[in-house]
């Protein structure tokens, strides 16, 4: 439905609304670390939980229009979406690194990044593969 045809006070409540959803959407997704942490050894948490975000990236069609709006509503979005999720990818690399799963020094932001930019929407098969792909990255070490 286009918002064109919407009261303004309306599109905006409905905006909110959608803000809020994604609030939600992005702590759960950010709370299922913990879960997998307890659950898994440190590699095979982080792995789990980066397929995690990679579903929930592919379900977010429209969202980085949307968060490049500048519409108000989604202003504050991007730094939300910092905020809680790159303390959870710390948390699991730092966790991987110690338990000498993977290399240290990983950029947790710049990791979301690497995800985000190879999340094919229509082709989940292909993305599994490249976060396989992306952890066995992560799993050399020099020296």
């Amino acid at each position: 439905m286009s918002t064109k045809l919407i009261p303004a006070s309306s599109a905006l409540w409905m905006m909110r609304i959608e803000s809020s959803v994604f609030r939600h959407e992005v702590d759960a997704c950010a709370a299922a670390a913990s879960a997998l942490s307890d659950r898994y050894e440190p590699i095979e948490a982080l792995a789990r939980w980066l397929h995690r975000f990679a579903h929930f990236v592919a379900t977010k069609r429209g969202l980085k229009t949307a968060l490049h709006s500048g519409d108000p509503a989604y202003e504050n979005l991007p730094a939300y979406f910092e905020q809680r999720f790159v303390p959870v990818v710390a948390e699991l690399l730092d966790a991987a690194a110690a338990s000498g799963g993977i290399r240290s020094g990983v950029v947790p932001y710049d990791l979301l990044r690497a995800i985000s930019s190879i999340v094919e929407p229509d082709d989940e098969a292909y993305t599994r593969r490249m976060i396989d792909l992306l952890v066995d990255g992560l799993r050399y070490q020099t020296g």
